[in-house]
């Protein structure tokens, strides 16, 4: 079975998260710390760091996630799902 993952990436040099999905987070994380997407927000620094990453059971379940966690649109609830995991918990159940 496919294991899919929504991932928040944080950078210190910009000091700025980003959200995506994969099924291979290990490459995904490399790609972006090497600049592999030229005009993605994630090529402005290298320093991508793993801040939190949820399973999901699917991939549609976990672009429902990221989405959610995007238009969200704060630092402090990206901090709490980290916090907080019943956070998770509640979205995992939601989508």
């Amino acid at each position: 079975m496919v294991e899919n993952n929504v991932y928040i990436l944080f950078s210190d040099a910009l000091n700025q998260f980003y959200i995506g999905e994969t099924v291979d987070f290990e490459e995904r994380l490399n790609e972006h710390n090497l600049g592999f997407y030229k005009k993605a927000f994630t090529s402005k620094a290298n320093d991508w760091e793993l801040f939190l990453k949820i399973v999901c059971k699917d991939r549609v379940q976990a672009r429902k996630i990221e989405t959610h966690i995007k238009s969200m649109k704060s630092k402090k609830y990206i901090n709490d799902l980290k916090d907080y995991p019943e956070i998770i918990n509640r979205l995992i159940q939601r989508y």
